[in-house]
C-alpha cells in the first residue's frame, strides 16, 4: 500500500516520496487512516517498524502553524527525542512547522525561548515536567498526545511524571500510544487516559529468515579475547556491542582501543554532545562499532546493522528481542552473537524461555588471548593511592574538581 492513496496533504506526500519510501509498513498502513479519522490508537510494534512516520505524517496533516503547542510527543530518552524531532522535521520539509526537542542534560534557557513559538514538542517526561513547574510551557492548546516507547518510559520510572503531564493537557484530545509490550502500567494508562482506542498489533520488522542467532560458551577470563577475535575475523559491517552497565561500556571501549579496534561509546553518563557525536558517526558509517548500554540505545533506528554482540546477556527475552531488532531489517541479513560465561547462565535461561528464539551454540574457535584491564571509572586519573588524614581536604577538592566528568 503506497502513501499516495491516503488522504494526506500534497506537501506531505511530496516529502514522503522524496524520502524514498516505496510502500507503507504494516504499522503505517493500519494506523495512519485511524489517526487521520481522529481515533485514539494503541500501536504495538517493535523498533524499526516505522512508527514515527505512522504518527508523524497524520499529526502534521492535522495541525496548522502558529496556533500554540498542538502536539506533544513524550519519549523515554534524549537520543529518541532528537531522533523523533529530526524525523518530524524531515516529514515537514514542505509544510513548515516549529518542532522543538525538550530534554535534560542541556541548558533549559534556549528551550524556554523556543517553546514560545513551538507547534509540536518532542520531550522527555522529566524535562517537560520541569518546564510545567516553572510555568515556561503552556499545554492548553494540545490536540494530540503521543506516548512513544511507553513500556520503556514506565520501566524507567516516568509513569507518575507522565500522569502529571497529562493532567495539564485538555481532556478533549487525541491520544496515541506506541509500545513494544503491554505491561500493567501501560494498560492502566490506556484505561484511564484513552477513549475507545483502536489497538493495532504488528509483527516485528526483523526478517527472521535472514536473522542468524548464535552463542558461545566461554570462560569469563577469555570473553574479551573472544570478542576481539570476532571483531577482527567475523563481524564485518556495522556492529553494536551491548553491555549491562555504563562502566562496562567505558572499560570495554578502552580495552578495544588497546587492541587497535576503534569504537564509539553510548551510555547515559556521557554528555549529550558526546552521545550525539557517537550516534552521528555510527549513523553516517564513520564508525563501524558502537559499544552501548540498553537504556542509551533504546529507540535508536540505525539502518544496515550487520551484527549484534551481547557481551552481557540481557535479563529478559523481551530485552533480548529488542536488541536483536536492530539487525536483519528490510531484506538485509543480520547476525546475533551472544558471549555466555559463568555469570550469564541465569539471564540466558530467561531469554531461552521464549521458545520462538532459536539460538544455536557454536564451537569455540581458536583465538589469541589478549590482556584485559578491568579498571573502574575511579582510576581514570591514575592509580588509587591511600589518603592519610592530612590529605583528606586535598582529596575532597580533587574529587569535586573532577566530579562533573562522571555525569
Amino acid at each position: 500500500m503506497s502513501l499516495s492513496i491516503l488522504n494526506l496533504q500534497p506537501e506531505l506526500k511530496k516529502a514522503f516520496e522524496e524520502l524514498g519510501f516505496l510502500v507503507l509498513t504494516d504499522i503505517q498502513r493500519k494506523t495512519i487512516p485511524l489517526i487521520l479519522e481522529g481515533k485514539d490508537v494503541i500501536g504495538q510494534s517493535q523498533t524499526g517498524s516505522g512508527k514515527t512516520a505512522a504518527f508523524g505524517f497524520p499529526i502534521l496533516n492535522k495541525l496548522t502553524q502558529g496556533k500554540g503547542i498542538q502536539a506533544l510527543i513524550l519519549v523515554p530518552t534524549r537520543e529518541l527525542c532528537e531522533q523523533v524531532t529530526t524525523e518530524m522535521k524531515r516529514f515537514s520539509k514542505y509544510k513548515k512547522m516549529n518542532i522543538i526537542p525538550v530534554y535534560g542534560g542541556v541548558s533549559i534557557n534556549p528551550q524556554i525561548s523556543s517553546l514560545i513559538h513551538a507547534d509540536i514538542v518532542v520531550a522527555t517526561p522529566g524535562r517537560m515536567l520541569d518546564h510545567i513547574n516553572r510555568s515556561t510551557v503552556k499545554l492548553n492548546s494540545v490536540k494530540i498526545l503521543v506516548l512513544d516507547e511507553a513500556d520503556k518510559m514506565f520501566e524507567m520510572g516516568f509513569v507518575d511524571d507522565v500522569k502529571k503531564i497529562i493532567s495539564q493537557i485538555p481532556r478533549e484530545r487525541q491520544t496515541l500510544l506506541f509500545s513494544a509490550t503491554m505491561s500493567q502500567q501501560v494498560h492502566e494508562i490506556v484505561v484511564h487516559y484513552m477513549k475507545n482506542p483502536e489497538k493495532i498489533k504488528v509483527q516485528s520488522y526483523v526478517d527472521q529468515g535472514k536473522l542468524v542467532q548464535h552463542f558461545y560458551s566461554v570462560n569469563a577470563r577469555d570473553k574479551f579475547s573472544l570478542l576481539v577475535h570476532i571483531l577482527k575475523h567475523q563481524a564485518k559491517g556495522l556492529t553494536i556491542i551491548f553491555c549491562a552497565t555504563r562502566s562496562r561500556v567505558d572499560v570495554l571501549s578502552k580495552n578495544l582501543y588497546r587492541q587497535g579496534i576503534q569504537s564509539q561509546r553510548l551510555h547515559g553518563g556521557l554528555s549529550q554532545n558526546r552521545r550525539k557525536q557517537s550516534i552521528d558517526m555510527f549513523h553516517n558509517n564513520k564508525a563501524d562499532i558502537l559499544v552501548a548500554s540498553d537504556v542509551a540505545a533504546r529507540g535508536l533506528d540505525i539502518k544496515n546493522v550487520a551484527h549484534i554482540v551481547n557481551y552481557d546477556i540481557p535479563k529478559t527475552s523481551k530485552e533480548y528481542i529488542h536488541r536483536i531488532g536492530r539487525t536483519a531489517r528490510a531484506g538485509k541479513e543480520g547476525k546475533v552473537i551472544s558471549l555466555l560465561s559463568e555469570q550469564d547462565h541465569d539471564n540466558f535461561r530467561s531469554v531461552q524461555a521464549d521458545r520462538s528464539l532459536i539460538i544455536e551454540q557454536l564451537k569455540l574457535p581458536e583465538f589469541q588471548r589478549v590482556p584485559f584491564f578491568a579498571q573502574s571509572r575511579e582510576h581514570r586519573f591514575g592509580p588509587r593511592r591511600p589518603f592519610h588524614s592530612k590529605n583528606k581536604q586535598r582529596h575532597s577538592q580533587h574529587k569535586q574538581k573532577y566530579s562533573n566528568y562522571d555525569r
